[in-house]
């Protein structure tokens, strides 16, 4: 059976995709899914090619008891849409990036959308960039990847599992 592919994109790949990568993998190890799901980030932007995630986002992330550092960014490119079942956008500018290339690529694959629609509601519709600012806007991006990541799982399981079971 295919396993789920799931692609998280930011900007440059190095704060909240591979902080959304490694939540939403941790969530799917914890279900025992990790065999039917498997995960990736990357950026629209290719500032960070091959390196890690943001010390800050690493660190985030192992005070919450999850590992990021294994994590390489990398530029997203046209064959995403066709590898991955899900292309997931953490705000509007790189959705509107990520349509452009869906676009030139002649529509093939599932369109990309933004991660945030998985949240509860009442959230934002966008994980704010941290890069400029302190630790507060790291912690408050892996809450809202910690709560839409758990509405993926959920719609994964229901919509995506459920019919491969």
């Amino acid at each position: 059976m295919k396993p789920v592919r799931v692609l998280f994109v930011c900007l440059g790949n190095i704060c909240r995709s591979p902080t959304a990568e490694g939540v939403f993998r941790h969530q799917v190890a914890e279900a025992g899914l990790a065999d039917r799901i498997e995960t990736d980030s990357a950026g629209t932007a290719a500032y960070h090619i091959g390196k890690s995630p943001d010390p800050r986002s690493q660190e985030e992330a192992a005070r919450r008891g999850i590992r990021i550092d294994d994590l390489r960014a990398r530029r997203v490119s046209e064959e995403d849409f066709i590898e991955f079942d899900y292309v997931l956008a953490m705000d509007a500018q790189n959705l509107r990036d990520l349509e452009a290339l869906y676009e030139q690529g002649g529509r093939q694959g599932r369109p990309p959308e933004l991660f945030l629609r998985y949240a509860p509601e009442g959230l934002r519709n966008e994980v704010p960039d941290p890069y400029y600012g302190g630790p507060e806007g790291f912690r408050h991006v892996f809450d809202l990847c910690r709560d839409a990541a758990n509405g993926l799982l959920a719609h994964i399981q229901q919509q995506e599992l459920g019919k491969n079971a």
